[in-house]
């Protein structure tokens, strides 16, 4: 089975913050996918190093993305560098957070 990256995006906005009524890729949590033969590997960061839902959204896109991935493991890395901010954030996203205001 061949993963493409498009099957693993729509996997990934299936996950949501439960505080936050937007999915992780459209927050612009999701800052690489790495498609290789063995591995993929999602380079995932958060609005806050505090955030209490880190470890359980983490799990979370790591089995959404294992769901599409057939036989290929999943592992998702934690980074911060660079720091998320809002000009991460589809349009989408901006408008479910009425965030659209100039100036945001």
């Amino acid at each position: 089975m061949t993963v493409v990256k498009e099957d693993i995006i729509s996997a990934l906005k299936t996950v949501y913050d439960p505080e936050i009524p937007v999915n992780v890729w459209d927050m612009g949590l999701i800052y690489d996918i790495d498609i290789q033969d063995t591995e993929i590997v999602i380079k995932m960061t958060f609005t806050s190093p505090t955030c209490p839902m880190m470890e359980e959204l983490m799990q979370q896109v790591k089995e959404a993305v294992q769901s599409v991935s057939g036989d290929v493991s999943v592992r998702v890395d934690l980074v911060w560098d660079p720091p998320w901010d809002l000009s991460r954030m589809s349009d989408a996203a901006r408008i479910e957070l009425d965030l659209t205001n100039e100036g945001w």
